[in-house]
């Protein structure tokens, strides 16, 4: 077993094919196949399920991709200490929750790019939780995240306040709350749309509307949708109300698309967070795309 065998077969779990293992790592198409069969063959395991349209991981597969990508990360660390030409070249791998990922990292990626143009990166977009458990499992090495979860390994830098609003349809009904109600009990005799579980969306909305005193059992939930966009789009057709980040729904604001009703008496602003593993050394690239979000709020 050695280093470029462990690659391509990274390569191959994290692109889903072979072919575009090969072309990342500028390698052959059976030179590939033949890194990744002389690792099944030395630990005699099969790593990948393959069909016609792409390859996926076996039960052993996903074990050695735990232990092969901290290698591939432990290697980086490695070439950056000495400060190798390597390290120059290297790829941040970021996992970010739907607010980050839509509304805040095209910003911080554009500063990130213009301030080390030859350094790339690459992102995913999952829930709060898959954030969180990608930086635990060090298959990324940062992640943007609206919550925290408690992962003994995880470190979390709070980097932007955000604030949580709910939002209506704009119709007579809603207009008519909108004038007369002055807390949020009505809360409770309307439809509400609401994010997934494992959403921070939805975890700290569910706080929030706890220290108001509403009981998340009454609530009518009617819908639990992963997309903002969708839920949005729901919102002004009618389907209910919910509650989501005053960054998500701004747009729709400023065209009057829907209407905004505040979240408690108190302006409630929950904190998003930078995470990554304490347990491992931050790469010099972690480390500047930190820098980066911790001045964000202030730039913003």
């Amino acid at each position: 077993m050695n280093l470029k065998q462990l690659e391509a077969f990274v390569n191959v779990a994290e692109k889903r094919s072979f072919s575009k293992a090969a072309r990342e790592l500028y390698l052959t198409q059976p030179t590939v196949s033949a890194h990744v069969s002389a690792l099944e063959k030395e630990l005699n395991i099969k790593l990948f399920l393959r069909n016609t349209r792409e390859v996926g991981l076996t039960d052993e597969g996903e074990k050695l991709y735990q232990y092969a990508r901290q290698m591939l990360n432990l290697e980086q660390l490695i070439y950056e200490a000495f400060d190798s030409d390597v390290a120059s070249n290297s790829c941040i791998k970021i996992a970010a929750s739907t607010i980050p990922a839509q509304y805040l990292l095209p910003d911080i990626l554009s500063r990130y790019s213009s301030m080390y143009p030859k350094e790339q990166f690459e992102l995913v977009e999952s829930d709060s939780a898959g954030v969180i458990r990608a930086v635990s499992e060090r298959t990324v090495d940062i992640g943007f995240t609206g919550t925290i979860l408690d992962k003994k390994s995880c470190e979390y830098v709070p980097f932007f306040d955000d604030e949580l609003i709910i939002v209506m349809p704009n119709n007579e009904k809603y207009r008519q709350i909108k004038e007369t109600e002055t807390g949020i009990e009505w809360l409770e005799r309307v439809p509400i749309i609401m994010r997934e579980q494992g959403s921070g969306t939805r975890k700290e909305a569910e706080k929030q509307l706890k220290r108001e005193g509403i009981d998340i059992r009454k609530l009518n939930v009617v819908a639990n949708m992963e997309n903002t966009e969708v839920i949005k789009q729901s919102v002004k057709k009618g389907i209910g109300v919910t509650i989501i980040s005053k960054l998500a729904a701004a747009e729709d604001l400023k065209w009057e698309n829907v209407l905004a009703y505040p979240l408690g008496e108190k302006k409630r602003v929950r904190k998003l967070y930078v995470v990554y593993n304490k347990e491992y050394p931050r790469t010099k690239a972690v480390k500047k795309m930190m820098k980066i979000a911790e001045t964000f709020n202030r730039m913003c």
